[in-house]
């Protein structure tokens, strides 16, 4: 496991000097440590430790919400994870709310390797493209590693997927929301350490203004923040109602 970790993490920083003084905007350093970005890493089976962590830090983050914060899928009987991996979030789920029929979307060689127990179903797939209809969609740590155009694309395709706010329909976010945490030393390291890994991938964290502007440019309106583990926080966020279309395009534009 060290091997495959720093094979795509500790050696993508060997070279931060040559892409600070490289003028290309738009590459990533993990693009130029490695001659390709991480998510075409993980198609090509280059990268494929980073599932595995991802499972480990997902089951300390379902135990904490589960236990703390299990109001948030009260009211819904089905739930899509988008990017889940092998469905350790949405087996937590099932097991925590039997009636919530819950489905994975991931990559085929991911959904390839995943369990086939029947708890969760899986679909291969681009959430770029489609994601399956539910009655919540639930992104944990997806957002944070794209800009904000690419992010506007996940979250239209999650607005298509649910039914509208009146009807149950919301988006579940697991991401930081930077100045929502605490501030301790602790939290402050934690913090840099996440930066620099999201800046080789030419991700984002952001403020609640900066998610604000996202949701409502891609047709949503309410939302509410909930720290919960350290940096993290769950955003719930509701599709916007036709009648309320007018009235948050002049709050957008207000605020921009």
């Amino acid at each position: 496991m060290y091997h495959a970790v720093a094979q795509t993490s500790v050696s993508t920083f060997f070279d931060m000097h040559a892409w600070f003084a490289d003028d290309r905007a738009d590459i990533s350093l993990c693009e130029m440590a490695h001659g390709k970005g991480l998510w075409e890493m993980i198609k090509t089976s280059a990268a494929d430790n980073v599932v595995p962590c991802m499972v480990a830090d997902t089951r300390l983050v379902m135990h904490v919400i589960l236990r703390d914060c299990p109001g948030i899928f009260r009211g819904i009987t089905s739930l899509v994870d988008v990017g889940g991996g092998y469905g350790s979030a949405a087996a937590a789920v099932a097991t925590a709310f039997p009636h919530i029929k819950c489905t994975v979307l991931d990559l085929p060689q991911v959904v390839a390797m995943a369990p086939t127990d029947g708890q969760v179903s899986f679909v291969a797939g681009d959430f770029f493209e489609i994601i399956p209809q539910a009655d919540a969609v639930f992104l944990k740590t997806i957002l944070h590693d794209w800009n904000d155009e690419d992010c506007g694309k996940i979250l239209r395709q999650c607005k298509k997927a649910i039914p509208p706010k009146h009807a149950g329909g919301k988006v579940i976010i697991i991401d930081m929301v930077v100045g929502s945490s605490p501030q301790d030393r602790s939290c402050q390291e934690t913090q840099a350490l996440t930066d620099l890994f999201i800046m080789s991938i030419n991700g984002v964290e952001r403020e609640e203004h900066e998610w604000r502007k996202i949701f409502l440019e891609a047709g949503f309106g309410d939302y509410k923040i909930t720290p919960i583990l350290g940096l993290r926080s769950i955003i719930e966020v509701y599709p916007r109602e036709d009648l309320d279309q007018n009235l948050s395009n002049s709050v957008l534009s207000s605020r921009l």
